[in-house]
């Protein structure tokens, strides 16, 4: 899930976006160690949570 973050700070990805990436992009998958149909390829919901635990832990930049 940190992969995931830094692909969406790195191309201003939002959470929708970050899980269709995942789904569309080779290159971003491996990145984030997950392959296509497997079931950690993480939702939206599950993206957002992330950076907000990231965000309550004062981890990760609250400004975008």
């Amino acid at each position: 899930m940190l992969r995931v973050y830094f692909l969406q700070k790195w191309y201003a990805l939002s959470d929708p976006m970050a899980e269709e990436t995942l789904y569309d992009h080779d290159a971003m998958r491996r990145f984030a160690g997950v392959e296509l149909g497997d079931d950690r390829i993480r939702d939206e919901t599950a993206i957002l949570n992330f950076r907000h635990l990231l965000e309550r832990k004062e981890v990760a930049d609250c400004t975008s």
